[in-house]
């Protein structure tokens, strides 16, 4: 009962202060002294100036600002449009037509940028109004928009991910290469999906293409060259192991950089902007962590984390039975918290209990991926369903309802995971690492 008390008590902190205003790695930091104050003798200023150096001065995390001034740079060329112009040709002819750039535009630009946000953003400010001049419906535009931006927390260079190897101390470019493979499996099933509704719905009657030769198709796809490359820089310069995420992360940004110039889309401006607003998140982003880090340690003291594992041990849970309470419990703190601060708030007391069942840590980050993956679509508080709003106009409820389909898919792929857990594992298993 005891633990129960201190739970309680930390998350009336918590709410307190989120609910007054106070930022959220704030919020972690006075949650934190709280209970330093009270179950240690400790002098808890020092203890937390001591906290937040090493939370902040870790050599992981440098790759965290780097991807994403690197996603801020793509974000003002004109990646959106040549991504259009080279992608629509090839699904046209595919069952549901152009809807499918939505899917595999967010897929690909999921591949340079590791922001959610910023990947709906480039493809939506171009496919939306494309898609609505063809007559698609709106709520298979919206929905797929929304879904397939997710794709930008998984497939690498994925914030989320950073941020969770951070916190358990795992290695980033393993975790990476296990978002790869399942982050195109979930993109295949939306575009399962869209192909389905386009042979049931009563509502689809889109504009047709006029055909395209082969030879043109081809010619078009050389818009696709650029970020093909960018692509090919970044993760193969992982894949064979001449880099680390860190120094693959330099090579991003030197290449979007690169990318910016000849399309003539890097002036001073767009360049102290790209700077200014990966400078802001990523402050944003290590404040939380920092926070996040005093927590860990102010929960390790009151012993916690440990005493809440050995509870799940003796109630015997299976592990699928485990997967699930998180699942769900995941789902409900996302509708109130975004997926970064979900993910730090709660693995010092998760993780120790993932280890007690014995399930693979990389595994349990992709997992994870997913479950934060939906908080991006789910109201109150996803994040996508407010940036999809600005873009569009729409009504919150209208979107959210539009974003359901892709929840309800991305709930099918947790299933998927649990059955075969190798699409997450064998990558990393069998892939040599960079060196550091």
């Amino acid at each position: 009962m005891e633990d129960f008390s201190i739970i309680i008590l930390f998350l009336f902190v918590l709410f307190v202060l989120l609910g007054s205003g106070v930022w959220v790695g704030l919020a972690l930091m006075g949650v934190a002294w709280v209970g330093m104050e009270l179950f240690t003798s400790r002098p808890v200023g020092d203890v937390m100036l001591t906290t937040i150096w090493s939370s902040s001065s870790s050599w992981t995390l440098t790759a965290l600002p780097l991807f994403i001034w690197m996603g801020e740079i793509l974000y003002r060329t004109r990646l959106s449009e040549d991504m259009f112009r080279g992608l629509s040709p090839w699904m046209a002819g595919l069952p549901g037509g152009l809807v499918h750039t939505n899917i595999v535009g967010c897929t690909v630009f999921a591949a340079v940028s590791g922001s959610s946000a910023a990947t709906l953003t480039t493809v939506g400010k171009m496919s939306i109004p494309e898609l609505r001049k063809r007559n698609y419906p709106e709520t298979m535009v919206i929905g797929t928009l929304a879904g397939a931006a997710t794709l930008g927390l998984m497939i690498p260079p994925s914030l989320t991910l950073i941020v969770y190897g951070v916190t358990i101390n795992e290695s980033i470019s393993k975790l990476f290469f296990a978002g790869i493979l399942p982050g195109l499996v979930l993109a295949g099933m939306f575009m399962a999906y869209v192909a389905i509704m386009s042979k049931v719905s009563k509502n689809w009657n889109p504009t047709i293409e006029p055909g395209m030769s082969f030879r043109e198709k081809i010619q078009n796809s050389r818009f696709l060259l650029p970020v093909i490359l960018l692509i090919v820089l970044v993760i193969g310069s992982m894949y064979l192991g001449f880099a680390t995420a860190t120094e693959a992360a330099a090579f991003g940004v030197i290449g979007s950089l690169i990318l910016a110039a000849s399309q003539g889309s890097l002036s001073w401006k767009t360049f102290s902007e790209s700077l200014m607003g990966a400078t802001r998140t990523s402050a944003m982003i290590a404040l939380i962590l920092a926070g996040a880090a005093f927590l860990s340690l102010s929960m390790g003291f009151t012993g916690l984390p440990r005493g809440l594992a050995d509870l799940i041990a003796q109630m015997e849970l299976s592990r699928f039975e485990l997967l699930m309470a998180l699942l769900v419990f995941y789902i409900i703190l996302g509708m109130f918290l975004d997926g970064i601060s979900s993910v730090v708030l709660t693995m010092a007391v998760v993780e120790p209990m993932v280890r007690q069942a014995g399930i693979d840590l990389i595994w349990f980050g992709i997992f994870i991926v997913v479950v934060v993956e939906m908080a991006q679509i789910t109201p109150p508080i996803g994040f996508n369903l407010f940036v999809l709003q600005g873009m569009t106009n729409h009504e919150m409820g209208f979107i959210a309802r539009a974003g359901i389909p892709m929840f309800l898919i991305m709930v099918l792929m947790v299933f998927v995971l649990i059955a075969f857990p190798e699409i997450a594992t064998w990558l990393p298993n069998n892939i040599r690492q960079g060196p550091g």
